[in-house]
């Protein structure tokens, strides 16, 4: 099941004596989203990187990698994406970027299925997500 997200080059953001140590070119994973989350995203990193440049005058890019949930993790692994449409994988690099940022992920009504934001905070340990 590896193998599927492709990191930027780029470096990644550190945590040094409790602070955040970011590089001129910040590595920072992204999950699309579902439903929604494709066309907010494609507006959403317009934005952001506008926003770098303006503030940094190209002195600073985020370099952005995809990482999957969702429908979109069940299109790209295929059978061998988890029943609960997280992968391993995807949880590995937020962990070792540390900074990631995701749109609207699908939250299917009936039992059996958990909410993969809550997922996501409860496996990484967040109070907001």
């Amino acid at each position: 099941m590896a193998g599927k997200v492709k990191i930027p080059k780029g470096d990644k953001i550190t945590i040094d004596h409790g602070k955040l140590r970011v590089p001129d070119n910040p590595v920072i994973a992204f999950i699309e989203g579902d439903g929604t989350g494709p066309d907010i995203w494609q507006a959403s990193v317009r934005v952001l990187d506008a926003a770098v440049e303006q503030a940094y005058r190209g002195k600073k890019k985020i370099a952005w990698a995809e990482t999957y949930a969702g429908d979109k993790a069940q299109a790209v692994y295929g059978k061998d994406c988890p029943p609960n449409l997280l992968p391993d994988e995807t949880l590995d690099v937020i962990r070792e970027y540390l900074i990631a940022i995701k749109g609207p992920l699908t939250t299917p009504i009936g039992e059996g299925f958990r909410s993969l934001n809550v997922t996501l905070r409860q496996v990484l340990d967040l109070y907001v997500c």
